[in-house]
């Protein structure tokens, strides 16, 4: 067993055959992480001193990032004590994850290209959550991962769900699901969430169905009230064409700056032209006291790491989850 401690003196114990973030789960301390394949940059730490191993490729890492000291705490397994420069979150309150029966209640298209899957829980049953976690939607032998899109204080489960090519969940939605389909929701996972920040500005970057964590914790601090007088929250949406910009906030407490981005050129539309993370840059802010919340695709949020940290941001005000095709 190999001691593993954290820059605000936590501490757990990680055996050799264990990933970091399995150690760290299996002592009830939590840090950040989401896809657990080692291509999101989600767990990204930096070792101040003691060595792992890399159990397989951290593809979310270039080589500049391994050469300074950066791990993916996902896939790397220690070798001796360690000691990170990340944080210990178990002070949120996170539920434990587990499993439990639902039933397809509404099936709305969106877009073209984009579902809302409502699932309806069993009557009596509580399902916590922290808004921006994701669950895992189980059919049969097969289980996919999706962000829930609305908070705990709605009845059912919303999800926006991408039609993929050769996509087998998306595939079962968009041509075979029906009302009532039993399928079971495994969660809640991930730490994708809002968390305290002294920092003035409070940016939210998404594309497509990444909008789908943004607004629910948008929501969530909306239906909460939060006194945000000294802060500026902004929304950068982006997307193709207009039709991916499939929401739009609309909220009774909270203000924030909205920003509609489009990637290909729309004459006709009030939209920005560009990619979400140039957009961010051309708007002059100071993102050293910048915190940053991003949910896309794996390429904008490593496009969207890189450029804003060049830029000023700070590693530690940078947060992601990457959504991966499915």
């Amino acid at each position: 067993m190999f001691t593993i401690n954290l820059k605000n003196d936590t501490h757990f114990l990680c055996a050799a055959e264990d990933t970091i973030l399995i150690g760290a789960q299996k002592e009830n301390i939590t840090i950040d992480y989401s896809c657990k394949t080692g291509r999101c940059q989600s767990c990204k730490a930096k070792v101040i001193s003691g060595t792992s191993f890399a159990n397989i490729d951290e593809i979310g890492l270039s080589e500049e990032e391994k050469s300074q000291g950066y791990i993916l705490t996902c896939v790397r397994s220690p070798t001796s004590d360690l000691v990170l420069d990340i944080e210990d979150l178990s002070g949120y309150a996170l539920e434990q994850v587990r499993t439990l029966p639902s039933k397809v209640d509404k099936i709305t298209a969106i877009s073209s290209d984009v579902i809302e899957l409502q699932l309806r829980m069993p009557p009596n049953a509580t399902f916590n959550y922290l808004s921006g976690q994701y669950v895992n939607i189980i059919k049969g032998d097969f289980k996919r991962s999706y962000s829930i899109a609305n908070t705990s204080s709605a009845a059912n489960l919303v999800f926006f769900i991408k039609n993929y090519k050769n996509g087998r969940f998306s595939n079962y939605i968009f041509n075979e699901a029906k009302i009532n389909d039993l399928l079971r929701v495994e969660g809640p996972i991930g730490t994708f969430f809002y968390k305290k920040t002294n920092k003035k500005n409070i940016v939210f970057l998404a594309t497509g169905t990444g909008i789908a964590p943004v607004k629910a914790i948008l929501e969530q601090l909306d239906e909460n009230n939060f006194d945000f007088l000294d802060k500026t929250i902004y929304l950068f949406f982006g997307g193709r064409n207009e039709e991916d910009l499939f929401w739009k906030p609309d909220f009774k407490n909270l203000k924030i700056n909205f920003i509609a981005v489009l990637s290909r050129s729309n004459e006709h539309s009030t939209a920005e032209k560009g990619y979400v993370q140039d957009i961010v840059v051309s708007k002059k802010m100071d993102l050293s006291d910048t915190v940053i919340y991003a949910c896309g695709s794996e390429n904008m949020i490593k496009d969207s790491r890189e450029l804003l940290v060049k830029n000023g941001l700070s590693e530690d005000a940078f947060y992601s989850d990457a959504f991966i095709s499915s």
